[in-house]
């Protein structure tokens, strides 16, 4: 991936902001684990009845990967705060589910990459063993929630788990046992068969009867519809796919993650902010720039694993959509906790329309850190 001068001066200033961003922003909040934020001022998650929340593992990543950029103790010592808390969740089965992956690879496993601390790979062994327990053999594919009342998603499984798989992979590499990887893979070959449409579009969530593995509906879940495509979906199967791949080898998967891809660029709209969903109304004008930047970061891989015109493609298209974000969607003054504007929860979810979200800062801080060449691998 060539990156010219113009886009390198882009980086560094980039990289100069959030260094000058996030350090007195994480002074303000040492002992929180922000999702969200109100006026300005980050909320927390850290309360017993929130702790086991999907999300609570992206500013642990955000440590992370500011203690990498700058070295400075605060954000170590802020992840091991965070990493701390989340063990009363691997003590209650509820919590468990299978977000394990982005619960624990930001945190107990970024900082088993760092340090090499034995507490912390025992946690992601336990995270993995728990997230592996969840394969459904029937129909090959990780069981995503667990059930809420009467609710029954025994059979049902999501894109976003295409993220949660690195975990997996991460279990086989550390282990030597080859059964998580498989497992992944298992999941990742059924997630080709019926998440992802021949246009490159993906199902949000996808029902299977539990007993036979069969196929039985899928839904439009945080999207507009069945049959829609609900652009924050898209990101996470052309990322998943994409570092399926990474670890793997398995060309197809390659194959998946660009059919995503070119699928997502061509719906990308001339002004490069995302909507929430690719094929909703016309007259809906609401974004999600969580959906850019997972999907950058996506973008960045691909332009790494590949060659010529579409490595090209790849890498104008994230920096596209990163400067659009820097420039039109970002709450760069240090005094603002959040850093990206208008991400979204779901079209369907009035109260989470175009708020502020942990994980859309942490993958834009992601993206910009795989263009300067200074990221910390946690997928």
């Amino acid at each position: 991936m060539t990156i010219t001068q113009q886009e390198a001066q882009w980086i560094q200033e980039t990289v100069e902001k959030l260094k000058t961003k996030w350090k007195p922003v994480t002074e303000r909040n040492v002992g929180k684990i922000p999702y969200s934020s109100k006026d300005g001022v980050f909320d927390d998650y850290s309360p017993k009845d929130k702790v086991a929340w999907w999300t609570n593992g992206f500013w642990g990543g955000i440590m992370w990967q500011m203690y990498t950029l700058t070295g400075d103790d605060l954000y170590k010592k802020s992840a091991k705060e965070l990493e701390d808390k989340l063990d009363q969740v691997l003590m209650d089965s509820p919590g468990l589910d299978h977000d394990n992956g982005f619960k624990w690879l930001p945190t107990a496993v970024a900082d088993y990459r760092v340090t090499k601390d034995q507490a912390s790979y025992n946690r992601g062994i336990l995270a993995a063993n728990n997230l592996a327990g969840r394969f459904n053999l029937a129909g090959r594919f990780i069981r995503a929630w667990n059930d809420w009342g009467e609710d029954d998603h025994r059979g049902w499984a999501i894109i976003d788990c295409m993220m949660n798989l690195p975990l997996l992979y991460w279990a086989s590499e550390v282990t030597g046992d080859p059964r998580f990887s498989q497992i992944a893979q298992a999941h990742a070959d059924t997630a080709m068969k019926n998440f992802v449409r021949g246009d490159g579009s993906v199902n949000h969530i996808v029902e299977f009867d539990p007993d036979t593995g069969e196929m039985v509906r899928s839904y439009g879940g945080q999207g507009y519809e069945v049959g829609s495509s609900w652009t924050r979906g898209q990101a996470w199967g052309l990322y998943g796919f994409a570092l399926s791949y990474i670890h793997t080898g398995k060309k197809e998967y390659l194959d998946t993650s660009r059919k995503i891809a070119h699928y997502f660029i061509s719906n990308t709209p001339e002004s490069g902010l995302i909507p929430i969903d690719f094929r909703q109304p016309a007259d809906c004008q609401l974004e999600d720039s969580t959906a850019a930047a997972i999907a950058a970061c996506g973008l960045i891989e691909l332009a790494k694993h590949t060659e010529g015109r579409d490595s090209d493609l790849y890498k104008r298209e994230a920096l596209r959509l990163l400067q659009a974000l820097d420039q039109k969607r970002s709450m760069w003054s240090p005094d603002v906790d959040p850093l990206l504007e208008k991400c979204t929860v779901a079209y369907h979810e009035p109260s989470g329309h175009e708020i502020t979200i942990i994980y859309g800062d942490y993958y834009f801080i992601e993206a910009v850190m795989k263009l300067s060449g200074q990221e910390l691998f946690i997928w």
